[in-house]
């Protein structure tokens, strides 16, 4: 989950509603730019967040009993292995994008324990070099569509975390698949603003499924999803406009 703490309690959005966010923003990509295996790279961008632990004991709170925030969360080898046969089970292409998402995520922790010095080494060493050669990609053009979803995913977290700042002051979202590093702003009139412009549309709407929790701590993850599944649904839209 992304948590958000409000002056009434918490605002929640799941980690799927941000992968769908994810979906919208690379949908309106230049065309030229787009990777290859189109389709299944959109589908990657939907699942980068699957294979969550499920809702049972306490998997979704922290010691306190709040909500837990998924930076909280330091890794997990088993959610890592479940995203990457969820997208195994649609395709080869999917299960790699999923593949390099950990080795992004996680290469940086090496040495510290060995189930995820062996899931990395399986991952660089195995499925990742397997799998572009049955997609008949280049490691070039695996980059190139990772970087993409890389991107996207940054995108869509800066606004699913209320990230963008005041004062259309710019933040770097990350350098995009082109090697481009790319700025978003807020203009005064709520519009936003990506420079320089990535899209293939002068203006386009996005939008994510929020909720907001006025109960602070809870007792086990069934009353959290309950109080979830009962909460006022809020939906936060942003007009992108060049």
């Amino acid at each position: 989950m992304i948590v958000t703490q409000t002056d009434v309690g918490w605002q929640i959005t799941n980690q799927q509603a941000h992968g769908l966010l994810a979906v919208q923003l690379a949908l309106h990509w230049q065309v030229e730019k787009r990777p290859i295996h189109w389709i299944e790279t959109l589908i990657a961008l939907t699942e980068h967040d699957d294979g969550q632990d499920p809702w049972e004991g306490r998997n979704h709170l922290t010691t306190a009993g709040a909500p837990l925030d998924f930076h909280i969360l330091e890794y997990s080898v088993d959610q890592c292995r479940r995203m990457i046969q969820i997208g195994l089970q649609k395709s080869r292409w999917n299960a790699l994008m999923m593949s390099m998402h950990t080795s992004f995520l996680y290469e940086a922790k090496r040495g510290n324990d060995e189930a995820l010095d062996g899931f990395l080494d399986q991952q660089r060493l195995e499925n990742q070099p397997k799998w572009r050669k049955q997609c008949k990609a280049t490691k070039a053009e695996a980059e190139y569509a990772y970087s993409f979803v890389q991107w996207c995913d940054a995108l869509s977290l800066i606004l699913c975390m209320d990230q963008l700042p005041p004062e259309e002051r710019r933040l770097e979202v990350s350098k995009g698949p082109d090697d481009v590093a790319y700025f978003i702003l807020q203009r005064t009139d709520g519009s936003v603003a990506v420079e320089p412009w990535p899209f293939d549309t002068a203006e386009f709407t996005v939008h994510v499924e929020t909720f907001l929790l006025s109960q602070l701590v809870f007792e086990n993850d069934r009353e959290l999803y309950n109080a979830i599944q009962d909460a006022p649904l809020s939906v936060k839209e942003w007009t992108f406009r060049k």
